[in-house]
């Protein structure tokens, strides 16, 4: 039988199955201790037990002044072994934190204590039982009366000291991402409270939240290309959902006036930093209130996240200190691009753009472009990148904006904002347009926008527009993407950091 300090070797050496030679070595080791624990009529992955505290109640219970200590039932992954003779100090992890245990020979048996020699590694799960007490180094330790394998771990975890750092087992193993590193299963915590806070703050402000379909007849509610499916019972294709927005403002015109969905969306685009073809994305609509109230309102409940999550309103964000704290800068479109392309508002209108564009080498590939285009086009080339801070951008051309309303002083232009930080846009917001006969111009211009080749492009929805024909009040719709809220809020520069799962190419 192989010694326990020869395993203990193997556990604590620099393998894993990003090292697949000595990975499959180790790996052998383990599945016959597998053969060898039910050779004794011990299984490797009994019915669970149950427990009565957690490792970081344990530690918060405890009290060097108390003569006896209560007896402890806990359980969790073993994160270390180190034997010294007759005795074995361990560290097994839970949800909560880690706690050093301590067997003793003379304590948990002579059958019990051969078994953690020989058959348990690092990795494995444990319950176990004992009493508390306190260490000469003034650890807090739990001295182990007896326990259980509760799951045999077949495999060795990552080297210790340095954690999980091949980018590519991250991403495929996540499961090993949480257990190795600290830092990401903290991350993927605070998202889930980003989630959450968003979620109370909109219940607090009278919002009900929906669901909406997923496989949508008519891509719509965004520019973007789609993914496509085929339902076999209705031999008819349908798409995955690119944005719930047509939907959520149908059940506005039904008289939920105030109506919210956090869930997937799915773009059949790029993977980048900032991009995954599924995202989450939380879409709320207010009736009789306008953008200018919106963008107070998304000012306010990014604020309160960032407290909740991160406990601060001035938080890092790479070589940056992000502001929550003070009120987000506003600026219009025009105003953004004049500002960063070194020009006056003055030389931005439709006679003199095109001197702003060569100016900076910008060509557009569509040479009837308008002039609603060309500022656009600007803006995304000189001006986002820019927008360290949180900064409101509004009045959006009309053609990049089809289920905008028009501004009632200037048709050019739309009643929308988009919110951008740390170079990415995060929200988008504005006043819908629920005028039908503007609604159905506007789609018939992006049908033929389609059908000249451009797979963005929106289809003609008559369904939505019968929807408007019956009324929807005047009313505000806003989107955030709770993928980039959570990079910003926990300091990580790629998307793939803050999706559990995120999209890969295949190996």
């Amino acid at each position: 039988m192989t010694k326990k300090n020869d395993l203990v070797e193997k556990n604590n050496a620099s393998v894993g199955p990003e090292h697949s030679d000595a990975g499959s070595q180790e790996h052998q080791v383990r599945l016959h201790k597998v053969e060898q624990l039910r050779a004794l009529g011990i299984e490797p992955w009994p019915a669970g037990r149950d427990v009565n505290a957690t490792c970081k109640q344990v530690l918060d219970s405890f009290n060097p002044e108390e003569e006896s200590s209560p007896i402890y039932e806990i359980a969790g992954r073993v994160l270390a072994l180190r034997e010294h003779g007759k005795s074995v100090f361990a560290h097994i992890q839970d949800r909560t934190g880690k706690i050093q245990l301590y067997f003793k020979q003379a304590d948990v048996g002579n059958a019990l204590f051969d078994q953690l020699i020989h058959f348990v590694d690092v990795g494995d799960t444990l319950w176990v039982a004992g009493t508390t007490f306190q260490t000469r180094m003034g650890e807090i330790t739990l001295k182990v009366s007896s326990f259980v394998l509760q799951s045999k771990c077949l495999h060795p975890l990552p080297e210790k000291f340095h954690g999980l750092i091949d980018v590519e087992t991250k991403y495929r193993q996540r499961y090993l991402d949480l257990i190795a590193n600290h830092e990401s299963k903290e991350r993927f915590i605070k998202r889930s409270l980003v989630v959450k806070t968003m979620r109370n703050f909109l219940d607090e402000h009278d919002f009900v939240e929906v669901e909406t379909p997923m496989l949508h007849p008519i891509p719509g509610g965004a520019v973007a290309r789609p993914f496509v499916t085929h339902h076999n019972a209705l031999s008819a294709d349908l798409y995955l959902r690119i944005a719930p927005e047509l939907y959520l403002k149908r059940l506005v015109i039904g008289g939920i006036e105030r109506v919210y969905e956090i869930n997937r969306n799915f773009r059949n685009e790029g993977i980048s930093t900032r991009h995954n073809p599924e995202f989450t994305m939380v879409e709320f609509y207010a009736a009789y209130l306008d953008y200018h109230y919106m963008m107070t309102f998304v000012e306010r409940m990014i604020q309160t996240i960032a407290q909740k999550v991160c406990g601060a309103t001035l938080l890092p964000f790479g070589e940056y200190m992000l502001d929550f704290g003070k009120p987000f800068a506003r600026l219009t479109m025009k105003q953004a691009v004049a500002q960063y392309a070194n020009c006056s508002q003055d030389d931005l209108t439709p006679e003199t753009i095109d001197a702003v564009l060569a100016q900076h080498n910008i060509t557009l590939e569509n040479k009837n472009a308008t002039w609603g285009h060309k500022l656009f086009t600007l803006f995304e080339e000189l001006v986002e990148s820019k927008l360290i801070q949180p900064t409101f951008i509004t009045e959006f051309p009309v053609e990049v904006s089809p289920l905008a309303k028009r501004n009632s002083e200037n048709e050019a232009i739309v009643d929308r904002f988009e919110l951008f930080m740390a170079s990415m846009e995060l929200s988008n917001g504005f006043n819908e347009l629920n005028d039908p006969f503007d609604q159905a111009e506007r789609f018939k211009e992006q049908a033929s926008a389609h059908a000249g080749g451009d797979v963005e492009a929106h289809r003609y929805d008559a369904d939505y527009v019968r929807a408007l024909e019956y009324g929807l009040p005047p009313a505000v719709g806003v989107g955030i993407g709770i993928d980039r809220l959570a990079m910003v809020l926990t300091n990580t520069t790629s998307i793939k950091d803050v999706i559990l799962f995120p999209a890969l190419k295949n190996k």
